[in-house]
């Protein structure tokens, strides 16, 4: 179909075809700390966004989406691109079109069709992945080679077009996954470290079926959340003396131990700005242990911090919903060692963490205790997914 669809999108557009895949994401901990500067732990997945496409010679962008539900759309490269109305899916391209414009001048554009098999507001990164397929395209199209670390950054930058300001997790994962490997992911600078996966460890990734749209009220949420932890922080550096003079969370947990730290913010922080400083620098604290406890294969601590980093984003950060605990407490009634809301929250994914002798057992309790009670009967075309930590973004002829 994709194909097909190429075929008719191009008309008479000449020259080589191209393939670009860019993978989607699952975070197994360290969750809304990339935006505080605090490090992360994902790895990328088998599922990714596909863009088939042709270089044009002037500057315009036309692409058409396989899913019926995505309009085709077309405009105009440069360093100032108006925005469709927030939502549309054509953002995400414009996102890394419009950076790409502001740092390399006039690029070429492309004519080509997006597919993918990633779930659509999932919080498994399906727009950040659209954004890295769409500058790796426009990239290759132009005959322009950006550094990994320096493309990361600027992607990151340029997505908050959308109006979401979020962190660099996503597009970092998306360009950086490495087959079998996870990658702890810090900030300021950025800094991947890679990790294998232990082979008898397997992530189930269970979608709430509520839809986690980073746009309207989700987005306001999710924007809040963001400014409370800043005012969080301006307020502990301001009146806890141990912390006088420091400029962000990374250097306040360098400075201070985590007991120490979340003791001090107790006695000065009101609800909720002191929940949600809780969360974020225990949060912080479990990225590292959970990197720690995968390099010593150690299963059972690992799931622990899971379960503990769900137990904070439901009561401290409050952007867990009824769904996702279901599926939490489901899972973990079913084999698996820890679960965790991944993702932005309020809607969206968990993940549960077992051994591969478990899967059958765990996959097949959440099939007919969640789905089946929801009348979806094959769940794992898009709502169930086994993981596989995958590479990350390329382009390659067609």
């Amino acid at each position: 179909m994709a194909n097909d669809l190429l075929t008719r999108h191009l008309g008479a557009v000449a020259g080589d075809r191209y393939l670009t895949q860019a993978p989607g994401r699952v975070n197994l901990i360290g969750e809304h700390t990339d935006y505080n500067g605090l490090p992360v732990f994902p790895m990328a997945i088998q599922r990714r966004i596909t863009i088939r496409f042709a270089v044009r010679d002037d500057s315009t962008v036309r692409l058409a989406n396989v899913d019926d539900q995505f309009p085709p759309c077309a405009f105009e490269l440069s360093g100032s691109i108006d925005p469709d109305p927030a939502g549309a899916w054509v953002n995400y391209v414009k996102a890394a079109a419009q950076a790409l414009c502001r740092r390399h001048g006039a690029l070429h554009g492309i004519d080509g069709v997006v597919s993918s098999d990633l779930p659509v507001a999932a919080g498994l990164s399906s727009s950040s992945a659209l954004t890295v397929a769409t500058a790796l395209s426009l990239l290759h199209g132009s005959e322009i080679d950006m550094e990994p670390l320096d493309l990361m950054n600027l992607v990151a930058e340029g997505e908050r077009y959308v109006g979401t300001a979020g962190g660099g997790m996503d597009q970092a994962i998306c360009l950086g996954g490495q087959a079998d490997t996870a990658l702890k992911i810090d900030f300021d600078p950025l800094r991947l470290t890679p990790t294998a996966v232990p082979s008898d460890w397997r992530f189930v990734v269970a979608s709430s079926m509520v839809r986690a749209e980073k746009s309207g009220a989700v987005r306001e949420t999710y924007n809040r959340r963001g400014a409370e932890c800043r005012e969080a922080l301006e307020v502990v550096t301001r009146q806890l003396p141990e912390a006088r003079g420091v400029t962000s969370y990374a250097e306040l947990m360098g400075r201070m131990l985590l007991d120490e730290l979340v003791a001090g913010a107790d006695g000065i922080l009101d609800d909720p700005l002191r929940r949600r400083f809780r969360h974020v620098v225990t949060e912080a604290d479990r990225v590292e242990q959970a990197r720690l406890g995968m390099v010593a294969a150690d299963l059972r601590s690992f799931g622990g911090l899971m379960s503990a980093s769900h137990e904070s984003l439901r009561d401290d950060y409050e952007v867990s919903c009824d769904e996702l605990d279901e599926l939490v407490d489901l899972a973990m009634a079913s084999g698996a060692v820890g679960a965790r809301l991944t993702g932005a929250g309020l809607g969206g994914c968990i993940v549960a963490l077992c051994l591969a002798e478990r899967t059958p057992t765990l996959v097949g309790a959440l099939r007919e205790e969640f789905y089946g009670a929801r009348g979806v009967n094959d769940p794992e075309n898009e709502h169930l997914i086994v993981a596989e930590p995958s590479q990350g973004a390329s382009v390659t002829p067609l």
